[in-house]
Formats: C-alpha cells, sequence, structure tokens
C-alpha cells in the first residue's frame, strides 16, 4: 500500500494537488540534470556500472545492517524500517519488512503485550501505524495505557514531541468508530502547531511541520522532503548512501521510460488525425512514476502512460473541443463496443463507458445551464475522477490475483475504488476552490451544496467537504485491512 498514495484522479492528474506537482516536478528536473551529465556516453556507461557495482554491495550491506538491528532491538529496527519507507526504497526490502511486521502483529494480539509498560508512546505509535500502512490488523486499544479514564491522551504526554509526532501520524490509519484515537490525533496536531510556531528555530521544528501537513500515509513518500528523517544511527550512513545510489539508478530509468513513451506517441501518429491533441509524455508520466516505485515495475509504467494520454484526449473532446451533440454521438459510440472473448478486455472496454457517460453527464448539465443536487454531482464527479479505468489497467498490468472473481470485484466499483476517488474528487475541488483561474466549466461541491444551502456559509461547506475526506480514508482504511494478503490489492 505503501507505494501507491491518493493523487491519481484525472481531474488531479490534470491539475495535481500542489505539494505532489511541485515534488515530482523538482524530481523531474532532477532526472533531466542527470541525462546532461552525458550517462549515454561511453565515460558515463563505465559509471552507469560502477554505480550499479556499488549499489549492488551497498544493498547488501544496508539488509545485513538490518537484519542484526532487528535481532538486537526490534523497536529499532521498525525505526529504521520508517526511514527506508520514509525514502521510498523499501521495495528492496520487501521480503524483511513483512516478517518483521508478521512478528509485530502476533506480539501485538499476545496476552503479554497489554501488561509491558517500558514502551515509550512514540515506539508504540509507531508499531501501530507501521502495521496499519501494510495493512495489517492491530486493534486501537493498543494505546491505551496513554489514555486516561475518559479515552483521552494523558496530560504527561502533551511535552512528548516525539511521542505526539509518532501519535499523529498513527492516527491519520484511523477507522471508523474509533473516536478516541481521531480524538488523540486533532489533540497532537494542535499541541504540534502550539510548539512549532513557539519554537520555529529548532532544529526538528521543520520536520515537524512537514509531517503536520503532509502525514506519511497520505502521502508520496518517495518524492517528500528528505532532510531531518533520518535519525542519527550507526547505519545512517550506509542508508543514505544507498538512498543516492538508488536515486541515480531510478532516475535513469525513469528518463529511459520517457523516451519509451515519447517513440510510441510518434509511431502511434494520433496527432496527425487530432490536431488539438497535445504532446505532454511527461505530464502523462507523472502518476505512473509516482504510484508504481521500482525498477520492477518499469514495463507496467510505461504501459499505464499509454491509456492516460489518451485519457488526457477524451478530456479535452468533451471540456474544449466537443459540442454537446458531438459528445453524444461519441459516448454512444462508446456504448457500442462488440464483446469479446476476453474478460479484461470487456472489463476494461466497460470503465471506458462509464468514465464517458460521465464525462458526458457533466457536460448535459452545463449545455442546459442545470445545477445539480451536490451528492449528484459527487456521485457522478467520482466516476469522472477516472479512478477505476486508471486502476484497473493497473491491476491487469501487474497481472497478480487475476480471476474470476477478483476481476468482477473490480468491474463492480468496490469501496476501495469508489472511497479512493471520493477522497481524491473532493481534494481536487478544494484546490480549485484556491484557483483563481479555475475554468467556469469545472463543477465544484462547494458551489453546488452552497447553491442548494444558501443558509450555509462557504467555511461550513469546506468543513463538511474535509469530514467526508476523513469518512472516505476511514473506510478506504479499513477495506484494506479485509484482506491485507490479497495480491490484486497492493497496488490501491
Amino acid at each position: 500500500m505503501a507505494s501507491c498514495h491518493p493523487s491519481l484522479s484525472i481531474s488531479s492528474i490534470k491539475k495535481p494537488p500542489f505539494v505532489a506537482y511541485n515534488s515530482i516536478s523538482n524530481y523531474m528536473r532532477r532526472t533531466a540534470f542527470i541525462s546532461r551529465q552525458g550517462h549515454h556516453s561511453e565515460k558515463g556507461k563505465l559509471k552507469d556500472e560502477d554505480i550499479r557495482i556499488r549499489h549492488a554491495e551497498s544493498l547488501k550491506e544496508v539488509k545485513h545492517m538490518l537484519g542484526n538491528v532487528v535481532k538486537k532491538n526490534p523497536l529499532e529496527g521498525l525505526s529504521m524500517i520508517d526511514c527506508i519507507q520514509r525514502l521510498g526504497i523499501e521495495y528492496h526490502f520487501e521480503e524483511e519488512i513483512q516478517a518483521v511486521l508478521r512478528k509485530q502483529q502476533l506480539m501485538f494480539g499476545s496476552q503479554t503485550y497489554c501488561v509491558i509498560d517500558d514502551h515509550e508512546l512514540s515506539e508504540v505509535a509507531l508499531q501501530f501505524r507501521l502495521l496499519r500502512q501494510e495493512g495489517y490488523w492491530v486493534h486501537a486499544n493498543v494505546l491505551d495505557k496513554f489514555m486516561d479514564r475518559e479515552g483521552k491522551l494523558k496530560q504527561k504526554f502533551w511535552g512528548d514531541i516525539m511521542g505526539l509526532t509518532s501519535l499523529f501520524e498513527a492516527s491519520q490509519s484511523s477507522i471508523e468508530g474509533e473516536n478516541c484515537l481521531d480524538e488523540a490525533g486533532n489533540l497532537s496536531r494542535q499541541l504540534l502547531n502550539a510548539w512549532v510556531s513557539r519554537f520555529h528555530d529548532h532544529p526538528k521544528a521543520k520536520a515537524i511541520a512537514n509531517t503536520l501537513r503532509w502525514p506519511t500515509h497520505k502521502s508520496l513518500s518517495k518524492f517528500m522532503p528528505t532532510n531531518s528523517l533520518l535519525q542519527n544511527s550507526a547505519w545512517t550512513s550506509s542508508l543514505q548512501e544507498l538512498f543516492k545510489l538508488d536515486s541515480y539508478i531510478i532516475s535513469s530509468l525513469h528518463l529511459k521510460e520517457i523516451f519509451a513513451v515519447s517513440k510510441w506517441w510518434k509511431e502511434l501518429a494520433l496527432a496527425k488525425d487530432l490536431k488539438f491533441a497535445r504532446y505532454e509524455p511527461i505530464k502523462w508520466y507523472m502518476w505512473p512514476m509516482a504510484c508504481l516505485l521500482g525498477p520492477h515495475f518499469s514495463e507496467e509504467r510505461v504501459e499505464l502512460t499509454k491509456p492516460l494520454s489518451l485519457v488526457y484526449i477524451v478530456d479535452d473532446i468533451f471540456d474544449i473541443y466537443g459540442s454537446f451533440e458531438e459528445l453524444s454521438l461519441f459516448t454512444n459510440a462508446i456504448n457500442s463496443p462488440k464483446k469479446t472473448w476476453l474478460e479484461s478486455i470487456d472489463t476494461l472496454i466497460k470503465s471506458w463507458v462509464r468514465l464517458c457517460n460521465a464525462f458526458l453527464l457533466e457536460a448535459k448539465w452545463f449545455a442546459s445551464g442545470h445545477l445539480a443536487k451536490a451528492e449528484d454531482y459527487l456521485e457522478n464527479g467520482i466516476a469522472c475522477t477516472g479512478v477505476q479505468l486508471v486502476l484497473l489497467h493497473t491491476f491487469f498490468f501487474m497481472g497478480e490475483g487475476i480471476n474470476k472473481e477478483t476481476v468482477s470485484i473490480m468491474d463492480g466499483f468496490p469501496p476501495l475504488i469508489s472511497s479512493t476517488a471520493t477522497i481524491l474528487r473532493l481534494h481536487d475541488d478544494l484546490e480549485g476552490i484556491k484557483d483563481e483561474k479555475q475554468d467556469e466549466k469545472d463543477g465544484s461541491y462547494l458551489k453546488y451544496y452552497m447553491k442548494e444551502h444558501p443558509e450555509v456559509s462557504a467555511e461550513e461547506t469546506i468543513k463538511l467537504m474535509n469530514e467526508k475526506i476523513s469518512d472516505a480514508w476511514k473506510r478506504l482504511n479499513q477495506d484494506r485491512m479485509i484482506s491485507p494478503t490479497n495480491p490484486s490489492l497492493k497496488f490501491v
């Protein structure tokens, strides 16, 4: 799960959340810089080979260190795993990480854990978050010893800055009904914001402010600030070295993948027939690169970029170039496909039909001047995100866990997809509120809700939208823990 986070809607592909867009754009600039260093020259090839050898040696060293740390001090081992995941290089340690977390889950489920009193808040909250982040079930009552009789965080922990930070991070993986955990997370946020304001020159202030703004569970770790992530431990320098070498190799691979996408687009020659079709390979590639991490997903990143490029074109047809009559004819044609003998192809066709039908309904509302009810807008807007289409393509490209049952689940817009799409739809609408240049044709839950409820202020509506986002996250967290080992859900 950690490798793929929200920010994958069609609308947010067009205009991704500010932090994600800037972080990924900066990463792409670094990738281009590597290209200019001439690693395709003979000298560059020798350098590449040298780096790969050093990378293999560094990886072996860090794996050995991780094994030793886990044996000597399991809690420090979890801190090391946390740093590995925050650096976005966990794909090299999947087996090791899962082995550690399985042991942690067994320990949490044992009778003896409840009587252990020497664990600090930061340690238990970290254990809790890492398990839930990877889809392992663990009850929130493991945090009870830090709460008072009313279920509120004991006051003696209010000054434990590292504990509060870890508790805030843990609260992001809460599920429905865990009110005490939610309250503890909100209190932690308030206390940490006050501390950062008071001690803004403290070395940890920036890292804590970043955590409050972009909690790990809801961010793209690979593209978040890496400063202050690593502890001053015996393994720190070795992990930093591995990260630098891995970043060089992956950046070079990303560059080759963008070239492959460009080559495909030119050979497709679609722009000859559709003059308005824009050539934007980096923008198409951005989200496959952000959500499918590691060299083993190279082919999948390239292949996923191809349908995404077509989604951009279809989206432009509906938003800019087509009249309503033309869009109706286009959608009718999409709705009349011939059935194939491949169930996977039929499922993908249905996802394109669902997307175009949603686009057409939006176009119909705009053409007629109809002001939809807020919940009708949201229901259709969820389909307009294109999340199901993108995740279906990802599902088939990855090729894991494909059978009649999982295909049927994916075809039916399951809660895992609808929750993700709800988060993205409402987040994109919130970003649109800040964008003064937003197209009048772009809908917004805020606009429709306030028209429907004129007595409600913009601030109250934004609060409602954030509550809906929070509820969708809770459903997503819970749904993932129902079948954490199901390979068909790994990309969600």
